[in-house]
């Protein structure tokens, strides 16, 4: 009997690591009760973003009935902060403090910018709205501030939280860490979703405003959970004596990088055409197919999926030595696709349509996303040597920009193609609700030619003359 136990232990031991997703990213020193502590801190960003993206935008635009091209520069004023992801690493890098910390003084300030948006942002939605006290231009004012809190606070605790845990895992598990991470961030993202949609199948105000002062809760929670007891005080590298270098010499090394130009340019191009639709998909399919603040609200949910099958179909590829870029062009091919049936899907009455190429996009902007970012670190560890991190700070410094950028102008171009149709100056056939948004679509397919053509001549023959050990998405941009 004893031997049959035994048999059977080790059997499980040895399937575990195989169907167990990421059981082998923890070690002695850093055990899956603590990696999986350390993840709240991506479940908090998470339901940020679904609520800003996602559930936030369709109300403010359906529901409160604001503008499009005024929620657009709401939620894009968070890529103010983006190109300071750089910095925010690098200052985490080499912060110097009294208590021998680095990271978690960043994710506490984080933490607590996040918070303070989230507690404005009702009172500033009320008298946005017109059903507060004082002119709506504070109420706009009030908004900005919030979105700005806000945005500063998810990039802040998200570049500091990813720069933990790689200072936690070892060298052979980090990629897989920091993979584990990034999918509880689509975790946090799913479930929100799930959870705003039900809570919102019939909407309120009132609603509104106990679930962003729950998510405000909420994140000061998990952040805290996730922040105890993860970093040792008194680190070395955080004492006044280490020695660190200038944030210009981090730049000039990792802009000597061969070819560094054409892979910001591709993946700047590549992250405005996935990200315009942001903030329209669900006003879409509200004003277009009826669907209720539920119903649209599991389309973030629909996307998010698809975006993690997409991680799963990368780590397989890369895992048996695949091209990155060949892989980020394959996600462009699909969404190419996947935009194409969004456009159609109102022409031929289809909701299901719809649906799925809400699905496609978000394949495809998974496999476009992990084949730049696997770029970017064969080129940080190639080119920028010690200066990896940084290096892909900057990538999600440009990354997030451009995402922002696209869907600030997103929102202006519905609206302006929206008021021509309106006005029958678009002819006949371009008269209903749909004209704005098929616009953006196309345009969208147009910088994914773009995207193609610039990242085309970085596809090499082949597979890549060096396996990577594991698959990882360390310090991706959120």
């Amino acid at each position: 009997m004893m031997m049959i136990n035994r048999r059977m232990i080790s059997a499980l031991q040895q399937v575990g690591p195989r169907f167990l997703p990421f059981a082998d990213a923890a070690t002695r020193d850093l055990p899956l009760s603590r990696l999986l502590r350390l993840s709240l801190f991506q479940v908090s960003v998470g339901m940020a973003m679904v609520l800003l993206t996602g559930t936030l935008n369709r109300v403010m635009i359906v529901e409160l009935g604001v503008s499009a091209w005024l929620v657009g520069l709401m939620v894009s004023i968070p890529v103010l902060i983006a190109p300071f992801r750089a910095l925010i690493g690098f200052k985490s890098d080499t912060h110097k403090s009294v208590l021998g910390w680095r990271r978690v003084p960043y994710i506490w300030f984080g933490t607590m910018m996040q918070f303070g948006g989230f507690a404005i942002l009702p009172f500033a939605l009320l008298v946005l709205t017109g059903n507060g006290h004082g002119p709506a231009v504070w109420g706009e004012a009030g908004a900005a501030l919030a979105f700005l809190l806000i945005g500063a606070g998810i990039n802040t605790t998200q570049t500091a939280g990813l720069a933990l845990a790689n200072d936690l895992a070892s060298a052979e598990t980090r990629p897989r860490v920091v993979a584990l991470l990034y999918v509880m961030l689509l975790f946090g993202m799913v479930a929100s979703a799930l959870v705003f949609g039900s809570l919102l199948h019939d909407f309120t105000a009132k609603q509104l405003i106990q679930i962003i002062q729950g998510v405000a809760v909420l994140t000061v929670v998990l952040n805290t959970i996730a922040m105890w007891k993860q970093e040792a005080r008194n680190s070395p590298l955080a004492s006044e004596d280490a020695a660190t270098i200038s944030f210009g010499e981090a730049w000039r090394r990792f802009s000597a990088a061969g070819r560094a130009k054409r892979l910001l340019i591709g993946v700047g191009l590549g992250s405005a055409a996935f990200s315009m639709q942001d903030i329209l998909l669900e006003p879409f399919g509200g004003q277009v197919f009826g669907l209720s603040v539920g119903e649209t609200t599991w389309l973030t949910a629909t996307m998010a999926l698809g975006t993690l099958a997409g991680f799963a179909i990368s780590a397989r590829r890369l895992g048996k030595g695949g091209d990155p870029c060949r892989l980020a062009s394959v996600g462009i091919l699909v969404g190419i696709f996947a935009f194409a049936a969004v456009i159609f899907s109102p022409l031929l009455g289809l909701v299901s349509l719809f649906q799925t190429g809400v699905f496609f996009i978000g394949l495809g902007g998974g496999l476009f996303s992990v084949g730049m970012l696997t770029a970017a670190m064969d080129l940080a560890s190639s080119g920028a040597g010690a200066m990896s991190g940084f290096a892909l700070g900057t990538w999600g410094g440009v990354q997030a920009t451009a995402a922002g950028i696209g869907v600030g102008i997103s929102g202006m171009l519905r609206d302006a193609v929206s008021d021509l149709a309106m006005h029958g100056k678009l002819g006949s056939a371009t008269t209903g609700p749909a004209a704005g948004y098929v616009t953006v679509y196309q345009i969208e397919i147009v910088l994914l030619f773009a995207t193609l053509a610039v990242i085309g001549p970085l596809v090499r023959g082949g597979k890549r003359s060096t396996r990577q050990p594991g698959f990882g998405l360390a310090q991706y941009p959120g």
